[in-house]
């Protein structure tokens, strides 16, 4: 049995973690195995769509203490270990947003520590009725330091600062008012919702949906004036593509356009 299926559905890819005995911690080989997908469906082109989500009872209950616990063989052995799964797991969280397609999580159950990392470091969200997002390490004495970054660049910075000193746990409701997801449907429609909206975005020109995707993250960590500076620049760029003008034209004469995707 393979720790991440992969699936692929058109141009929709899901990929589901698949260790429902433990909660899919984000374990050595969950973080090799989503990095190694990862890594190939950037350069697959006839994928425009990433669906990533949990099997079993939960989507993901955060890094795997039992490994981390078994690196505490010296203090200098185990903080070399840690260090590495820290660099390795920021690595993966850092290349969501990188790849050219959407990545859409689709929650379930809990998403908890490095789980509600994963869904803050994901492009939109889709979650159950009932699901619960906490980054509570504080209660074992582990602070979240490292899903606080996601998780504070996703909700206002008392709330996440609150979160994180006191282990509470957000419902959906709270978690979509907050802007951690973007949906909430009953569990029984969780799959066929999540999947309707990445149809919808990868029915879409996927040169567009990539150019404007690395543009997005980059103007957001811009002052205001070079933002705009280098939207421009983006437009004009996708502008001048021939499958742009190919939409632009099909728009003013009222057909669908033919792209080649």
């Amino acid at each position: 049995m393979s720790i991440l299926d992969r699936q692929d559905y058109g141009p929709v890819t899901i990929l589901t973690l698949n260790a429902p005995e433990r909660l899919n911690p984000l374990s050595d080989a969950m973080l090799a195995a989503l990095q190694n997908n990862f890594d190939t469906l950037r350069e697959t082109a006839s994928c425009r769509a990433i669906v990533l989500r949990g099997a079993g009872k939960a989507f993901c209950a955060g890094h795997d203490l039992k490994e981390m616990q078994s690196a505490r063989q010296s203090s200098d052995a185990g903080r070399s270990a840690w260090k590495d799964l820290f660099d390795r797991c920021s690595t993966l969280m850092q290349t969501i947003p990188s790849l050219p397609q959407p990545v859409i999580a689709q929650v379930h159950g809990i998403a908890t520590a490095a789980g509600c990392q994963l869904v803050a470091s994901c492009d939109m969200a889709v979650a159950a009725h009932g699901t619960r997002f906490g980054v509570n390490g504080v209660n074992i004495g582990l602070f979240c330091s490292t899903p606080m970054v996601a998780l504070s660049r996703n909700i206002p910075r008392k709330c996440a600062f609150e979160m994180l000193t006191t282990g509470d746990f957000l419902n959906a409701e709270e978690a979509r008012e907050l802007g951690l997801i973007n949906r909430i449907t009953a569990p029984e429609a969780l799959e066929d919702e999540t999947l309707e909206l990445a149809n919808q975005v990868a029915s879409k020109l996927g040169s567009a949906v990539k150019i404007g995707k690395e543009a997005f993250y980059a103007q957001l960590e811009m002052p205001l004036e070079a933002a705009y500076r280098y939207t421009r620049d983006v437009m004009v760029t996708n502008m001048a593509r021939d499958d742009t003008a190919e939409g632009v034209q099909a728009f003013l004469e009222k057909r669908t356009p033919d792209w080649d995707q």
